[in-house]
């Protein structure tokens, strides 16, 4: 608040009738004549009677201070670490009482009539305090509700950075085992693209084996129905013909050349059949490892999952972070804004005391105006009686003379008066 405030400088009497009431026992020669303990225990007292803070209440405050000190004999900086904090309150409470150029000296060096001018300003600040009891509980209680929701905010923001800490770690931990299942995962691959390359040749040159096998097996039969037909045909031929024993003997011979020749065919078959079935022994061993490999990246991709699953977790917490950093900017712009809201009521109060007081002053004088008004006009009150008492009585004489003029005219002359709306009178004989 900008602005010139006025407090009224009271005399050495009232100083000491205002601060017997707090107990505190005040001679006219420590007014007149201070010292630095008197002024310092007198507006401690002040300080208290609002903020409820002494020097006993700054003690503990004082051992953390001394305890955070990397020094090996703290009890030497005891005595002025406590002399700034109740010097720092106490400016901190001359400002709010309007006294700007609050310092050390006024203290330490203090001078009459200052110390009776700063008494003064604290004795009426004390007492507006007072007045404003109600008003300024409820701000404290808004106060402290504000603080323990702040420190409950500190507290989850703590508990989240931890949270957060831990998942750092835990990731910077994971790290080299993500990167190595990486460049697994990135060899696994290129070695199952390669096998599959292997596997379509191998399959194709089953395809062409089993196509040749069946062509074989084809032949084989016809050569076996051909036989048969051949030794159907020479059965029958030999049950017609003379047997020759040489012509025997080269039928023997070329039909065992022929046996040989079948037999070398059948043998060719039977090692491509081996050769075929130990390629498909090989390819039963590469599809159990593309199974294998299948698992292996089933479970990496797992893994991966849990890892997007974390970030997206540790993302989540990061945005919690903002948002309590968030609530903390706006708790603590609120506080400034109570803050602000005490000062501007105090304003408002101190305007609306001078206003009332004027208004005061002015219903007086206007009460007084009228107070004023009322006697005249009851004095004209009784002017205004008096005048209608005699004009009530100048009507009865004259209502008793008509009466009395009436009778007469009756009596003496037999008329009866009656009145006209003129004013006149009708006779009767």
């Amino acid at each position: 608040m900008s602005g010139q405030y006025w407090f009224p400088n009271m005399p050495v009497a009232e100083i000491m009738t205002a601060l017997s009431e707090w107990g505190l026992s005040v001679s006219n020669e420590q007014l007149l004549r201070p010292s630095s303990d008197f002024v310092l225990s007198v507006y401690s007292a002040c300080l208290e009677q609002v903020t409820s803070i002494s020097p006993n209440a700054l003690h503990e405050p004082v051992q953390n201070a001394l305890a955070s000190l990397e020094d090996s004999n703290p009890d030497l900086y005891a005595a002025s670490i406590a002399h700034n904090f109740i010097l720092y309150h106490l400016t901190r409470f001359a400002n709010a009482a309007r006294i700007m150029d609050f310092s050390a000296k006024d203290v330490y060096l203090p001078d009459p009539e200052r110390t009776r001018f700063i008494l003064s300003a604290f004795i009426n600040f004390v007492k507006f305090a007072e007045q404003c009891t109600p008003f300024v509980s409820g701000l404290r209680d808004k106060s402290a509700t504000l603080i323990e929701e702040r420190e409950q905010v500190a507290q989850e923001l703590s508990a989240v950075q931890h949270k957060l800490n831990v998942l750092k770690a835990q990731r910077a931990k994971d790290e080299p085992k993500c990167e190595e299942l990486r460049s697994e995962n990135a060899a696994i691959t290129t070695h199952l693209m390669v096998t599959k390359e292997t596997t379509q040749g191998v399959v194709k040159e089953i395809e062409a084996l089993k196509v040749e096998k069946a062509s074989v097996l084809a032949k084989k039969e016809n050569v076996n129905a051909d036989t048969a037909l051949l030794l159907d045909t020479m059965s029958r031929t030999r049950s017609r013909i003379v047997q020759s024993p040489e012509r025997i003997k080269r039928n023997i011979t070329t039909m065992g050349a022929a046996a040989i020749e079948d037999k070398k065919t059948i043998a060719q078959q039977e090692a491509k059949a081996r050769d075929l079935q130990a390629k498909i022994s090989a390819l039963s061993n590469i599809e159990k490892d593309l199974r294998a490999c299948v698992e292996q990246l089933q479970t990496t991709e797992k893994e991966v999952q849990l890892l997007e699953i974390a970030q997206k977790e540790l993302a989540d917490v990061k945005d919690s972070l903002d948002y309590k950093k968030i609530e903390r900017s706006e708790l603590q712009m609120r506080k400034e804004r109570v803050y602000r809201q005490l000062a501007n009521a105090q304003d408002k109060l101190e305007r609306a005391q001078r206003h009332a007081e004027e208004k005061r002053h002015a219903s007086q004088q206007t009460i007084e105006r009228l107070q004023r008004e009322y006697e005249r006009m009851d004095i004209e009150r009784r002017e205004n009686d008096k005048q209608v008492e005699e004009l009530r009585k100048e009507a009865d004489e004259i209502e008793a003379k008509a009466s009395f003029f009436d009778t007469y005219l009756w009596t003496n002359h037999g008329l009866i008066p009656r009145t006209l709306p003129d004013g006149g009178t009708l006779e009767k004989e």
